[in-house]
């Protein structure tokens, strides 16, 4: 079945479809990591947008259970080159292909993912659609310019938990194996990975999932030893009803944030945020921890970014990109607050930064070493 990506710009790419038939819309944005393509797609940070893997042959590994990052895919579309047509994994449960189809992801192949990413560089992320039942350029192209944009999208308030529940998910709330953990974090959901929860459990924690609506009264009555703040989609700047509860929280408790988190945490503290021209999504990108002086080659995806000039003197700045310079994490100077734009749970990606885990664990009140992970 033939299919076609529109650009709200005009440009136009003729493909074919795979997945789902249909339409759709959204941001067109680029990753550019090799593997991670299920981890991708059940991000929910990749709400509402179209991604176009920059790796030209996707899909030869399959899929299977065990490598999702969230409850279900997030993507609005998907972008290749080249659909591998041969599962060749011995963990593989389907094809991506098939596995596109069953949850109605509508996608393109065979288009030219070089120039569209070059495109996409040069005059930044823009709105597009899929369709396979569409032909009419024009209406195609007023369609993706009709589209809604980022700016402005509170969309972590979309794809967040609708109720609280506990990590590890085997592990009922009022067993032993539960209670016997070392430290109780209560993690806000912006839409947040399950590498990052199997990280905080691995450490020993339980961990309490709230919804990105959740006050700092609730949380506080859950008496958590520290707050954890997910990634997540969407533009930051409508957040302030999250960010004035997350100021109360950080206030009296340890808090760490990632990606999304460590952009609420700056608007929290009077930062600022703006939108990338392109955003960072990938898992190759070299950040610098300025306390250390250590690079670590990071897996990242956002499309805002913190601006450092707009931070008050209490924050201070300990990451920077080495591509382009943005921020990349901050730390209160006083409080046990510190937060990174990146993902240091990986999946996909290096595990250069897995270290941020433990620091955080490290500010907890100190307790007995009985963990049963």
């Amino acid at each position: 079945m033939e299919a076609i990506l529109a650009l709200e710009d005009g440009r136009l790419f003729y493909g074919r479809s795979i997945g789902a038939a249909g339409e759709t819309t959204g941001e067109v944005v680029f990753n550019t990591a090799m593997t991670g393509y299920q981890e991708v797609l059940t991000d929910p940070s990749y709400a509402g947008q179209l991604v176009t893997m920059t790796c030209p042959h996707i899909g030869n590994y399959g899929v299977n259970p065990e490598d999702v990052e969230s409850r279900q895919p997030f993507v609005a579309g998907f972008i290749v080159r080249e659909l591998s047509s041969v599962v060749s994994n011995w963990r593989a449960t389907e094809s991506l292909g098939h596995y596109l189809k069953r949850h109605g992801i509508v996608g393109i192949e065979g288009i030219d993912t070089r120039a569209l990413v070059r495109h996409i560089r040069e005059r930044g992320a823009m709105r597009g659609v899929i369709s396979t039942v569409e032909r009419e350029a024009s209406r195609l192209v007023a369609k993706a310019a009709g589209a809604p944009g980022m700016v402005g999208a509170a969309l972590a308030k979309t794809v967040t938990c609708t109720a609280p529940y506990t990590w590890p998910l085997a592990a009922a709330e009022d067993s032993t194996e539960y209670q016997r953990r070392r430290w109780h974090v209560v993690a806000y959901d912006f839409g947040v990975k399950f590498n990052i929860l199997r990280h905080l459990a691995a450490l020993g924690c339980r961990v309490t999932v709230v919804p990105a609506t959740t006050t700092a009264e609730d949380v506080l009555r859950l008496q958590p030893d520290g707050v954890f703040l997910s990634n997540g989609p969407g533009d930051p700047e409508p957040l302030t009803d999250i960010a004035r509860e997350v100021r109360l929280l950080a206030e009296r408790l340890p808090t760490f944030g990632i990606c999304l988190g460590h952009q609420v945490l700056a608007l929290a503290f009077g930062g600022r945020t703006f939108k990338l021209k392109y955003g960072h999504r990938g898992a190759n990108h070299p950040v610098k921890n300025l306390t250390t002086g250590k690079v670590e080659i990071t897996s990242q995806n956002h499309g805002f970014a913190v601006d450092p000039e707009s931070l008050p003197e209490e924050l201070e700045v300990t990451h920077i990109n080495l591509n382009d310079g943005t921020l990349e994490g901050f730390r209160h100077r006083h409080l046990p607050v510190f937060c990174v734009q990146y993902h240091p749970e990986a999946a996909p990606g290096p595990h250069d930064a897995a270290y941020l885990f433990e620091a955080f664990t490290a500010l907890l009140p100190v307790r007995s070493a009985e963990v049963a992970a």
